[in-house]
């Protein structure tokens, strides 16, 4: 019995690797599944345009499909690109002779605009693949292509998915709804004479291959034996979280960030085993004289693009105290215990993306003097500055005094101290890339 499963891509080679078979690809190994792929056609493609297309033979497109059929065997499948008539006719005569669920997304035009269906060709979609499908995907355009109807608002979408599914016997047909305006993306499933929604905020970041990554990955999760309507909510996430944490690469649209699925928990585990190591040797090092009244903490931030809220953050649950003539950490090291200290740090990882991780110290003129003679750069802000609606404005007061230190020290610093406010300690944080770079400061200092 086969252990892994198993998913087929029978797309377009897009050689920007934002969307087609390699954002198919991406996906599927995200989920755990081994990709397979019938290449359709292979295009010249980058964020900003399509400048050319070859089609593969229609009976080359074939031989593809039933090479990985026969031989390995087909979980699921999903359509992409499939580019002209003949390549339609040949894939729908292909899959026929399997039985495996088939999503299709109906890919009509590329994020630049290019068109990447000919006109020819949709007709022949809509007869020979659509009857096929499991769930066809269709955006807001190509659901009004595909339906004939304009689509504004989500009773819209509905309207449109249900006149999909019964005229073109698709089992079932969901309208996405990133082009449909709102302050979330609502997308609508019809599906066994019902209607289901799936929301998520609508988040900025990049959109290039989203169509082709959530299509992969509701084909992945079918592939792994989730119901229809399981495997959807499931893509619903894993592409928002796409979405938001993709890379800004190219001049144009930036692709979608299929790793963030499995990179964010790898790279979880591996912030919280550093900092909980980083905080025993703090422990070790029992600095009773830098620990402030208010406790220390120790943080350390997922990674860019992954930081992007104080959850992202690990620090010390209860922070680091004195205790007697010791040093502790109250608590465990976890995700979302620090509150200033991650502050802090995401906003200096707006200037300096790869320093992730700080400590706050008690403040004192003798360790500011020696920081300096040993040569680490120090700046501070002066509270008494802060503007009013600075003050006033919950939460902004640490990023406004952290942007204020880097700016006034002209170069990255080591240090950024405050002589503190009415209520408020005066207080030392030191930033370094990781936490053993941040201890190693603390030994100069001590």
């Amino acid at each position: 019995m086969r252990l892994v499963k198993t998913a087929l891509t029978i797309a377009g080679s897009d050689s920007g690797g934002g969307a087609g078979i390699e954002a198919d690809l991406k996906t599927f190994t995200a989920f755990g599944v081994h990709g397979l792929v019938a290449i359709t056609s292979v295009t010249a493609q980058n964020t900003q345009a399509v400048t050319a297309i070859h089609d593969i033979p229609p009976e080359v497109v074939s031989e593809q499909i039933k090479a990985v059929a026969e031989d390995i065997g087909v979980d699921a499948a999903k359509t992409g690109m499939l580019s002209n008539a003949e390549i339609i006719k040949a894939v729908a005569k292909t899959v026929k002779e399997y039985d495996f669920p088939l999503v299709v997304d109906p890919v009509m035009i590329a994020k630049s605009g290019a068109p990447l269906l000919r006109e020819d060709a949709v007709e022949a979609l809509i007869k020979h693949i659509l009857p096929l499908a499991t769930l066809v995907t269709p955006n807001r355009f190509e659901a009004e292509k595909l339906s004939g109807m304009k689509i504004k608002t989500v009773e819209d979408a509905k309207t449109a998915a249900k006149k999909i599914a019964e005229e073109t016997g698709a089992h079932a047909v969901i309208v996405k709804g990133g082009h449909i305006e709102g302050n979330e993306a609502i997308d609508v499933l019809y599906h066994n004479g019902t209607f289901r929604e799936y929301r998520a905020p609508r988040v900025e970041g990049c959109t290039h291959g989203t169509g082709c990554s959530f299509s992969a990955a509701i084909t992945a999760n079918l592939a792994k034996g989730f119901p229809l309507e399981d495997a959807i909510k499931i893509a619903k996430e894993f592409i928002t979280l796409g979405i938001a944490t993709g890379h800004k690469i190219g001049k144009g649209h930036c692709p979608v960030n299929q790793s963030a699925w499995i990179e964010i928990p790898a790279e979880k585990w591996r912030t919280y085993e550093e900092l909980t190591k980083a905080v025993r040797e703090f422990e070790n090092l029992n600095p009773v004289k830098l620990i402030p009244e208010v406790g220390t903490n120790f943080v350390y931030s997922l990674p860019h693009p992954y930081a992007r809220t104080k959850e992202d953050v690990a620090g010390v649950k209860g922070r680091i105290v004195k205790y007697g003539n010791s040093v502790k950490a109250v608590g465990p090291v976890e995700f979302g215990a620090s509150d200033h200290l991650a502050r802090a740090v995401l906003t200096y990882m707006k200037f300096y993306p790869e320093y992730r991780s700080a400590i706050n110290i008690k403040y004192s003129e003798e360790i500011i003097d020696l920081a300096k003679e040993e040569g680490l750069i120090v700046s501070f802000y002066d509270r008494r500055e802060e503007p009013l609606e600075v003050k006033e404005r919950e939460g902004a007061t640490i990023p406004w005094g952290i942007e204020t230190a880097i700016s006034r020290a002209k170069k990255r610093p080591d240090l950024i101290y405050h002589l503190g406010d009415v209520g408020k300690e005066p207080m030392i944080l030191i930033f370094g890339k990781t936490p053993k770079e941040v201890l190693e400061k603390i030994r100069i200092i001590l």
